[in-house]
């Protein structure tokens, strides 16, 4: 019998059964994210507790997501230059969320709750934990994983996602001129025919990582990405929708032409 005191033989024999439930936690989440819109950003309200601002927010809620998977890099017992690569996509990914992006939003000085960056913590050590720990002590990649159909079209995808999540939010941090305040249409690029390409970016770079990782954590990723930023995207699109009269009613929420 295996005891929970025995942390590393406790996971090894559950790991699939939590993170199939951290799964069936997503899908959930995505039934409940179509009725409540999470108060940050734009959607920002009172009533959920203290608040924080914005830019100690992202940084602190991001943090264990770098940190986690970056200590299972350094001292995981399967650690090869495949899973450095697969860990190194994900780090990549959260230096520029963790000590770059919060520095740069110019609604660094307005607040969230931190009900919401405690959520978002809890959802990123369960999340990087997951991943990190498959990456250090159960992955049996090879060299040729480097060659492999997953590897050669899951890093492009996870690629083109990554440039189109940062192109768009620069595009989204300069909208304003010096001394403006309130919201603008964005416009250019993929802004003309989706409300939320940043989110679209994103969806598509885990979706990348997922396939080529080819991991049961990495795919959790994927749909928890999905769960949480297509109702996010829809009420972006209600946003615009709602504010700007002349908002261009042919644009999409999140996936081009689809929806």
């Amino acid at each position: 019998m295996v005891s929970p005191s025995d942390p590393g033989s406790f996971l090894k024999t559950y790991f699939t059964p939590i993170v199939l439930a951290w799964m069936a936690m997503a899908v959930v989440t995505f039934v409940v994210l179509q009725f409540v819109t999470a108060p940050f950003g734009r959607h920002a309200r009172s009533g959920w507790g203290p608040m924080v601002r914005n830019k100690w927010g992202w940084m602190w809620m991001e943090l264990p997501s770098f940190v986690l998977i970056l200590a299972a890099l350094l001292w995981g017992s399967k650690v090869n230059p495949v899973t450095w690569c697969i860990g190194g996509l994900w780090l990549l990914h959260y230096f520029n969320r963790v000590f770059i992006f919060p520095f740069r939003i110019k609604s660094g000085e307005k607040l969230m709750p931190v009900t919401i960056v405690g959520s978002a913590i809890f959802f990123n050590l369960m999340n990087a934990g997951l991943n990190g720990y498959f990456l250090a002590e159960l992955s049996d990649y090879s060299g040729d994983w480097f060659s492999s159909w997953q590897f050669m079209l899951g890093l492009p995808l996870f690629l083109i996602g990554m440039g189109i999540n940062i192109w768009a939010d620069e595009r989204l941090m300069n909208l304003r001129k010096p001394g403006e305040t309130g919201y603008v249409i964005p416009r250019g690029g993929l802004f003309n025919i989706i409300s939320a390409p940043n989110l679209f970016g994103e969806t598509v770079e885990w979706t990348g990582f997922a396939i080529l990782a080819w991991n049961l954590p990495a795919a959790s990723f994927a749909i928890w990405t999905f769960a949480n930023l297509v109702p996010r995207a829809k009420e972006h699109h209600r946003f615009y929708l709602e504010r700007f009269a002349d908002y261009p009613r042919h644009r999409k929420r999140i996936f081009p032409f689809v929806y």
